[in-house]
């Protein structure tokens, strides 16, 4: 990779996420942390206005803006294959999303590379979610975003029936199937629902707040300890 182009994907690496360390820099661009100092240094002497320092993390000041990018007819490719894939597992909501946001990508690549893209022959031919769990899925994860508390009908994998009222954490996708992880009420713990087992889901006005140990960090920090 000529340096040039490097600097660039530093750059774009480093706005596309609230703090950046250096050493996921280093691993993003297969090069040395010594090599990660450097041209970041080198970014902020010519006035790119990139905060933090090493040992720290960076992260990109506000206003700071780049040119609209072209994409290469290999990411043009990817982009394509990975809304066909992923168009069929989502909601309506989100797949429709997705359609305008790939048209905008492929409105601006020039006719052979939009050509080259839409003819990769890779599908999936899934039927995707019923209509219920895409709505079930929609009220969640828009529950999530906001930090709305939720009730839910649930109906377990023993054919056991329960009301629980949970703070809406993160919606996971495990393949063909989506879960709910959340913080539990009525159980004072962290809960995984499948989100296609739920009977009724009522999204509440009454918004939550994050709290030690009730939050998708302290869950994942669990998991990670456990495995």
């Amino acid at each position: 990779m000529r340096r040039a182009d490097r600097l660039f994907q530093l750059v774009q690496l480093i706005r596309g996420r609230r703090l950046s360390t250096a050493a996921f820099l280093a691993q993003r661009l297969e090069v040395s942390l010594r090599t990660v100092y450097r041209d970041v240094a080198d970014l902020q002497h010519q006035g790119v206005p990139i905060e933090g320092e090493a040992g720290v993390g960076y992260r990109l000041g506000a206003g700071f803006e780049l040119p609209p990018l072209m994409f290469s007819q290999a990411e043009a490719n990817a982009l394509v294959i990975a809304a066909r894939v992923a168009q069929v597992w989502m909601d309506d909501e989100l797949a429709r999303e997705l359609d305008c946001a790939l048209g905008k990508i492929m409105s601006v690549l020039p006719a052979s590379a939009r050509v080259a893209a839409e003819a990769q022959a890779l599908f999936s031919l899934g039927s995707g979610l019923d209509p219920r769990t895409q709505e079930t899925l929609k009220r969640l994860r828009n529950a999530a975003h906001a930090q709305q508390f939720v009730e839910l009908e649930y109906l377990d994998l023993k054919e056991q029936l329960s009301t629980r009222r949970v703070r809406p954490l993160a919606c996971l996708y495990w393949g063909k199937v989506w879960t709910l992880s959340a913080w539990c009420e009525v159980r004072e713990d962290f809960r995984a629902f499948r989100i296609d087992r739920v009977n009724r889901c009522e999204v509440l006005e009454r918004t939550f707040q994050h709290e030690s140990g009730k939050t998708l960090a302290d869950l994942m920090r669990r998991v990670q300890c456990e495995t």
